[in-house]
């Protein structure tokens, strides 16, 4: 009879060589890139492998974890990086990620986590799940709260303050300013355990929780404001529209009205008064507005259109296959239209299992077995897009004012 093949374990000696290899040359391309300064986590026990939780500000943020943490941590990552080719196979051999699909229920990596731990590795997270938009944590998926129990382990709330001063989700630039990251809360399994489920996400949101709408630091740079147009898709004067940004100021393309967007993070308009002080602000009237917009006139006429789009098939954890370099992606009131060369599919919303964002502008559909990636120019808003797919959801789920929108 043929042996049975012993399971490869997860973690291997080379990724705490990687680390230890990496780590100073990473940390000071950190501290000049982003004047960021981490706090090491002086309780760390030699040999015990945590659970750690971070807010999601910036691309860097794995980075900023590993800092503070002697050894290596295995992070949960987003398929989107599992599919470059010979880069994703590079990022596994040396680091071993933990692949998750966004936006789904992940049996696989759940799994995996639980794998990882009973090996001895420290695993990291943000349950947002997204990098914030607004500069507000985003929503945390009640999920995270059976992930903790299962794990069992110690429970690290790690805090990344500044980074949407830094780095916004939607900007191509990192500003002069400072940051900071560091350790705020530890959880033993026992102290937890004690925990009802509502009482530790409450817990779990109340640590992550920060808001970056108050004018704390100065972040600079000549082109603060290029790249707001992938996150804000409403005027607050002339309702849904494209923006355009130049330098530091962000023009409607309906109503020219135009927003100035300070070292400080705020706001200030431009020939005439602007309501929101800052980007959260402006976030949420967003978000508010899709929350209470009434999709049945647009059943048969446009809400959103973006040409010139590349569009691709993802094979998940894989590689991509293109499709078009030339698509239009139209969206209706209840189903997207997309169209290249001769063809025109329509997807209707009831057959996607999800819609993310992933990056600053990239757009994914879920869909039966396929995952189709969309990616315009660099001002294309994909979040309109995410937004406008869960306000459906919630319509169709008897809750038309549902908080949740994707992110």
């Amino acid at each position: 009879m043929a042996k049975k093949k012993k399971p490869q374990k997860w973690i291997k000696p080379r990724h705490a060589v990687v680390r230890n290899v990496a780590s100073p040359f990473l940390k000071a391309y950190s501290k000049i890139k982003y004047g960021i300064t981490v706090e090491p986590f002086k309780e760390q026990k030699k040999g015990q492998p945590y659970l750690i939780l971070f807010n999601h500000q910036t691309a860097f943020d794995q980075f900023f974890v590993g800092f503070a943490f002697k050894g290596p941590v295995y992070y949960v990552a987003s398929e989107d990086i599992f599919s470059m080719g010979w880069v994703s196979k590079l990022i596994r051999y040396i680091v071993a990620p933990i692949p998750i699909k966004k936006q789904t229920t992940d049996v696989h990596a759940v799994m995996t986590c639980r794998k990882v731990a009973k090996e001895g590795g420290t695993i990291a997270l943000a349950p947002e799940g997204n990098r914030t938009y607004s500069g507000k944590t985003e929503h945390i998926n009640p999920a995270i709260v059976g992930l903790v129990k299962l794990l069992k382990l110690p429970l690290v709330f790690y805090r990344i303050e500044g980074g949407y001063g830094a780095h916004p989700r939607w900007s191509d630039t990192v500003r002069k300013g400072k940051m900071r990251a560091y350790v705020s809360k530890v959880l033993e399994p026992e102290e937890y355990a004690a925990f009802s489920d509502e009482e530790l996400l409450a817990l779990i949101q109340k640590e992550l929780y920060v808001d970056e709408g108050i004018a704390d630091a100065e972040f600079k740079h000549k082109r603060l404001a290029e790249g707001l147009e992938r996150a804000m898709y409403v005027c607050p004067d002339c309702g849904i529209t494209t923006f355009t940004a130049k330098k530091d100021v962000i023009e409607c393309a309906r109503c020219g009205k135009k927003v100035r967007y300070l070292p400080t993070k705020e706001l200030e308009g431009v020939g005439s008064p602007f309501p929101f002080r800052f980007t959260t602000g402006w976030y949420d009237y967003q978000s508010d507005f899709m929350r209470n917009l009434d999709l049945n006139p647009y059943m048969g006429t446009p809400i959103f259109v973006e040409k010139d789009i590349f569009l691709a098939e993802v094979a998940l954890y894989k590689k991509k296959t293109p499709i078009s370099k030339n698509t239009t992606l139209t969206a209706y009131g209840d189903r997207f239209v997309i169209e290249y060369g001769k063809e025109q599919i329509s997807l209707p919303f009831d057959e996607l299992s999800a819609v993310t964002v992933l990056g600053k502008n990239k757009l994914n559909f879920y869909f039966g077995k396929k995952v189709w990636q969309f990616k315009g120019d660099k001002h294309m808003n994909a979040l309109k897009f995410v937004q406008l797919f869960y306000h459906y959801k919630n319509i169709q789920a008897g809750d038309p004012n549902g908080q949740f929108l994707g992110l």
